[in-house]
């Protein structure tokens, strides 16, 4: 199964990775939709392989979980720069 995140929530400043706190997506194939927390969406991903993406049609972009050294993993585009809704 595969999501498309079509919003990030941020808490606080910058507006960064570090400062995402939850995930808005929608899921084409069943038209369901929901919210994920960051811990959540990266275990949806890393451990049950599910698939998350953002835009759509040629500009769609496959998403991964980053593992940084001392640091908690993140969500992070496969692209340079792919614009998404912060809320």
């Amino acid at each position: 199964m595969a999501v498309r995140i079509t919003h990030v929530h941020v808490e606080g400043f910058p507006e960064d990775h570090q400062h995402i706190t939850s995930y808005k997506w929608t899921n084409e194939e069943t038209n369901g939709a929901g919210t994920s927390d960051k811990p959540a969406m990266v275990e949806w991903i890393d451990v049950k392989k599910g698939r998350a993406y953002v835009g759509t049609g040629s500009s769609r972009v496959e998403v991964g979980v980053v593992h940084p050294e001392n640091a908690a993993p993140y969500l992070r585009t496969h692209a340079e720069v792919v614009p998404i809704s912060v809320v």
